[in-house]
């Protein structure tokens, strides 16, 4: 009988390029990785591995193999889905989310998941939505929360299913001492020659930055590349550049800087989760599912006070 974790760990590598990041990815050695792929070889009786250089590629039986397999692990997924339907989730729950959201929402999430399903354990990992996508997507993670701005659509696969959570907004945040910290909101016109700080290139909140001038014909300046708002708003405060900052999990602003809106359309994304549809019936992601909606209205971003800071 074939063994199922060894052709996850075909397809991790197929994914990943080399037996060592799909070892990282599963949570193994490489050895164990290498032993799972030498066995599922024996078993069809030809190579699955070829090297390329640093890497490895699957040769035309793995890729067949992988193909076909991913359709039956998929199978395989949603029968024991619906055969625990009903069940108090237990064991590990792997979430991929964005920092924001995991500062705003998993705090109450996890709380609220010891009290109603104590034999259940989460794990939560911080990364762009696009990745958080994909480790959905390739069964490496249960359920993931991500983003979707409107000026920078999230590209989802067709076996993976959204729910959306909320609405969140993005304001500008400059130094109180700026000429524009008086506005109310603030014009895209008026900050075409201001400096910024930008979350690194590919990220999704660096192309709904870049696209924040798009009616002008003007991309912004970015000085400073930070993942973190937090040094974001510190270089606001310091008078070093202005950003964009989203109202879900931001902290209080340090007095010395104000969050204004911006005129027009505001940048907006909404926040979902987004699970494999093979996963619907899992009584663990129909858990957290429910316990994200219920942190998420608890404190809704959008109604934030833009005017925080003052």
């Amino acid at each position: 009988m074939i063994d199922l974790q060894a052709l996850r760990s075909l397809a991790a590598v197929e994914r990943h390029g080399s037996v060592v990041g799909a070892a990282d990815a599963l949570g193994f050695s490489p050895s164990a990785v290498s032993q799972q792929i030498k066995k599922l070889e024996r078993q069809s009786g030809a190579a699955l591995l070829e090297r390329q250089g640093r890497g490895v590629l699957l040769t035309e039986r793995g890729r067949t193999l992988v193909e076909h397999g991913s359709r039956l692990l998929a199978d395989l997924e949603r029968v024991e889905a619906m055969l625990t339907a009903g069940d108090a989730p237990q064991g590990t729950l792997s979430v991929a989310s964005f920092s924001t959201a995991t500062r705003a929402l998993f705090g109450q999430v996890a709380r609220r998941l010891g009290q109603e399903a104590p034999q259940a354990r989460l794990e939560v990992t911080s990364v762009d939505p696009v990745d958080a996508v994909a480790l959905v997507a390739h069964g490496e993670a249960d359920l993931a929360v991500v983003h979707n701005w409107n000026s920078v659509p999230l590209e989802v696969p067709a076996q993976v299913t959204v729910e959306q959570l909320c609405e969140d907004e993005a304001d500008v945040v400059l130094p109180r001492d700026h000429p524009l910290a008086d506005r109310r909101a603030l014009d895209r016109r008026e900050l075409l020659d201001e400096t910024w700080c930008a979350t690194p290139k590919g990220a999704i909140c660096h192309e709904a930055l870049m696209r924040l001038f798009q009616a002008e014909g003007a991309l912004p300046r970015i000085a400073f590349t930070d993942p973190d708002f937090a040094t974001h708003v510190a270089l606001a405060a310091d008078g070093a550049a202005l950003a964009l900052v989203p109202r879900l999990g931001r902290p209080p602003l340090p007095r010395t800087v104000v969050a204004r809106p911006l005129t027009g359309e505001r940048p907006r994304r909404v926040i979902s989760t987004a699970f494999r549809r093979t996963m619907a019936a899992s009584p663990g992601v129909q858990l957290l599912v429910r316990l994200l909606h219920e942190a998420a209205a608890a404190d809704p971003p959008s109604s934030a006070d833009a005017e925080t800071g003052e």
